[in-house]
């Protein structure tokens, strides 16, 4: 008689542990289903997909609202379809780190490329005073000095010219002594990549990351590959970028450049074309710092490779080792290619260990090895245009909020 008590007060607390779990679930997928639902009818964003899971098991995945708000005319589509999770997402700079950061990290545990080699080793026009002390650990880290950003369109059109440019172009600061988030330092990695393994960057990450991941909806020219892709349209042409090039008070300040010398701007809906303008006009869509589409659930292939410290289905992917190297942080507080740092916007107060990065487009991936936590986020901001102001909307609160609620519901 005792016994069977005691098993009824046992069977009583696991079906209130049960209850309570799937209570916190359900208040979890209320308040990010809020979040979503608020700024898609504040007209914020079109529409976004999220993808939380942990543990090995996907928790919340979901698509809302609608993938492009707006014609050319920057007119609102009548009926507009409906967002769904197969929606290849321009990724723009997770670019950096789903394919160019894993493909060094493949490159090392191959023993074909040294994190602290001199990247004069592989690009010979980098051996000169200043240049020859860059690193690839230094490429990585955003460290090396190299300009954060420049119109290499202006001045070329293909990526061996856009490759030598880059090694002319002036440092920005001494290499090492600081910290400054530089897409053409990850357009060279791309470079360091195609002089390694002699084959074109895109067609190195299908052959080595992509295919043997099973990310097959993963990347660069989607419509090259298939025209009937769903895809998530960005910006109606580069309002943007051309502002960068025209307006001195964004701080981008060329003397060599006169903005009205080049006028190739596109001026229509981008869908299945990168939108970042070095990587479409000057790499022909393939870049080491943007050009990637992918979608909720290959991302989310490549994340749990990295949780599972290089693992896929039991077997070394990239070793724990290298991971580890990739994901320690450095005197900034970043690791190699992935950020890690607690005070970035997008997940603030992260647990120690936490790494992340975001994309210009909307994107983000933010994970939490000590809680086996994934919160990948994929919105297309752009659709909505410029706000008054000549920016784009900034989602850093959306991610901030779904990474705080998240935390709050699945830390334990």
């Amino acid at each position: 008689m005792k016994k069977a008590y005691i098993s009824l007060i046992f069977l009583a607390s696991f079906l209130i542990g049960i209850n309570s779990i799937q209570a916190q679930k359900e208040l979890l997928i209320q308040k990010v289903d809020s979040v979503f639902v608020s700024q898609i009818k504040n007209l914020k964003i079109p529409g976004g997909i999220v993808q939380i899971k942990k543990s090995g098991k996907i928790i919340y995945s979901n698509a809302y609202g609608v993938a492009q708000k707006y014609n050319d005319q920057h007119e609102l589509i009548q009926n507009p379809t409906k967002l769904s999770t197969d929606y290849l997402y321009d990724i723009a700079s997770l670019t950096k780190v789903v394919g160019t950061t894993t493909s060094i990290m493949y490159l090392v545990d191959k023993g074909l490329l040294n994190i602290n080699d001199p990247v004069s080793k592989y690009i010979p026009a980098f051996n000169q005073p200043h240049k020859d002390s860059i690193t690839i650990r230094n490429l990585l880290t955003h460290t090396a000095g190299i300009l954060e950003w420049y119109p290499l369109y202006y001045r070329s059109s293909n990526k061996q010219n856009t490759f030598s440019l880059i090694a002319e172009l002036p440092l920005a600061f001494p290499v090492g002594k600081q910290r400054k988030y530089s897409d053409l330092g990850f357009t060279i990695l791309g470079q360091i990549i195609e002089n390694i393994s002699g084959l074109p960057l895109d067609i190195f990450m299908e052959k080595n990351i992509f295919i043997p991941l099973g990310m097959y909806r993963t990347m660069y020219n989607p419509l090259q590959k298939n025209k009937n892709l769903k895809i998530a349209p960005t910006s109606i042409g580069n309002p943007y970028e051309k502002r960068m090039v025209y307006d001195s008070s964004l701080g981008f300040i060329f003397k060599e450049i006169k903005p009205s010398q080049w006028d190739k701007w596109r001026h229509y809906t981008l869908v299945g074309e990168v939108n970042d303008g070095n990587a479409w006009y000057a790499n022909g869509g393939v870049s080491g710092a943007a050009g990637i589409f992918s979608d909720i659930h290959d991302l989310q292939i490549l994340v749990d490779m990295l949780l599972q410290k290089g693992k896929v289905n039991n077997e070394n992917f990239i070793s724990e080792k290298t991971i580890s190297t990739f994901l320690t942080k450095d005197s900034f507080n970043n690791g190699l290619g992935w950020m890690m740092d607690p005070i970035n916007s997008f997940m603030k107060n992260a647990p120690e260990g936490s790494f992340g990065h975001t994309g210009f487009t909307g994107t983000s991936i933010s994970v939490i090895p000590s809680q086996e936590l994934s919160i990948i986020i994929l919105i297309n901001r752009q659709q909505m245009g410029l706000l008054p102001s000549n920016e784009y909307y900034n989602v850093n609160p959306i991610r901030l909020e779904i990474f705080k609620i998240v935390q709050e519901s699945l830390a334990q």
